[in-house]
């Protein structure tokens, strides 16, 4: 298990540092779809790929959502196995649900970077993740890190998680995550059904970007838009890309997690 307490935040996991880079790698780093968009054929429809694209204002205040202060905490909250262990409905909430080894926990420590007080546990086990893991942001939100499913999943895993898609009715946005190097998977498929019977809003998140091919992650970013298209219809059309360990895509799904719980009132086109 690794945990990060105190210290400085890595490179780039600030604005500011990436607005340090050449004007070209910044949009590499903020928008690593579009960096994809521009190997598409010409002629190619990349409506898909610009859906969500705010500004820099939009960025900036994101990313101050996730930087805590004197008056402004961000901490865990609690654990829960069961609904009635989980918090009050208090504030909007999103939720973060993949395949074991998927990547979840370092993606939502890579959020929180720029509080390293905020401890997120990452295990080089799959499966480490067991409870659901509550992380109140301010008086603004609340971030759950739900358990790992396939490998190592807990034994109550579908009756933990099908509980909290029904009775969270504070809950914004699912993020499904998704292993860029392999694509969708079984196990994925079934997670995806899951949330289209119930209803739920949710938004496809790809990991570990920086582990696959440009031709490789171009091909699964594809595939998985055109399953989107034609066999969702409550997830968002664009996909979220991102390296939790270069950074890229993390301030932009910072920003995406401030609009979808209502703490960005206007995103500003750029």
């Amino acid at each position: 298990m690794v945990r990060r307490a105190g210290g400085s935040p890595p490179a780039l996991a600030a604005l500011s540092q990436v607005l340090r880079l050449q004007r070209s790698r910044q949009t590499d780093v903020v928008f690593p779809l579009q960096k994809l968009a521009r190997y598409l054929d010409s002629g190619a429809d990349t409506s898909r790929f610009r859906l969500f694209q705010p500004g820099l204002a939009a960025l900036q205040r994101a990313e101050a959502l996730f930087c805590s202060g004197r008056d402004h905490t961000i901490d865990y909250v609690s654990s829960a196995v069961r609904m009635d262990h989980a918090p009050p409905l208090a504030l909007p909430e999103v939720c973060f649900v993949g395949r074991s080894n998927v990547g979840k926990s370092s993606l939502i420590r890579a959020l929180f970077s720029l509080s390293p007080e905020v401890e997120v546990r990452v295990s080089k086990t799959p499966g480490h993740t067991k409870k659901m893991n509550f992380f109140k942001v301010g008086k603004y939100f609340t971030l759950v890190d739900m358990p790992g499913y396939g490998y190592r999943a807990p034994r109550d895993f579908v009756e933990m998680v099908e509980a909290y898609l029904q009775e969270r009715h504070n809950l914004k946005r699912t993020f499904l995550l998704v292993d860029g190097v392999v694509g969708l998977q079984k196990t994925d498929h079934i997670a995806v059904e899951m949330l289209e019977e119930f209803g739920i809003p949710y938004v496809m998140v790809l990991t570990k970007i920086d582990r696959a091919s440009r031709g490789l992650l171009l091909r699964n970013v594809l595939n998985i838009q055109e399953f989107v298209k034609e066999k969702t219809q409550g997830c968002f059309p664009q996909l979220f890309l991102v390296s939790s360990l270069e950074f890229s895509g993390v301030h932009l799904l910072r920003c995406f997690v401030a609009h979808v719980t209502g703490n960005l009132p206007a995103v500003e086109a750029s």
